[in-house]
């Protein structure tokens, strides 16, 4: 099973960061192939609602969004990892779930976990 784990936190080794090594780990004992994308080290422009993505399935904009689409399509199992921010996950995830309209309709047939950090 290919893996993709998608940590969105703004600190390298943060809380949720080590809840995707954790989860890696596991899965690579498992036996399955993963990777992470940390989205911090990726330049992902805001959606700017153009549409043009529903008769392209590509985004206009040039930026690394294409190739975390590509590896998303890729993937078996996709794990998004974010802290809790003002009781939500952090913009970094939310920038990039919104850019996933170029190519959402592909992302079928996936097993998704979300792992998720926050402090009282």
């Amino acid at each position: 099973m290919n893996v993709l784990i998608i940590s969105s936190s703004p600190r390298r080794e943060g809380n949720s960061d080590l809840l995707c090594n954790e989860f890696m780990r596991g899965a690579q004992e498992a036996g399955h192939t993963v990777k992470k994308i940390f989205l911090k080290d990726k330049n992902i422009n805001y959606c700017t609602g153009c549409s043009v993505c529903v008769n392209t399935k590509r985004c206009v904009q040039k930026d690394d969004m294409d190739e975390i689409l590509d590896e998303m399509k890729l993937a078996d199992a996709i794990v998004l990892a974010s802290p809790i921010y003002f009781y939500t996950i952090c913009g970094q995830l939310k920038t990039m779930i919104d850019r996933c309209c170029a190519g959402y309709t592909e992302l079928t047939d996936k097993d998704f976990y979300l792992l998720l950090s926050g402090k009282n």
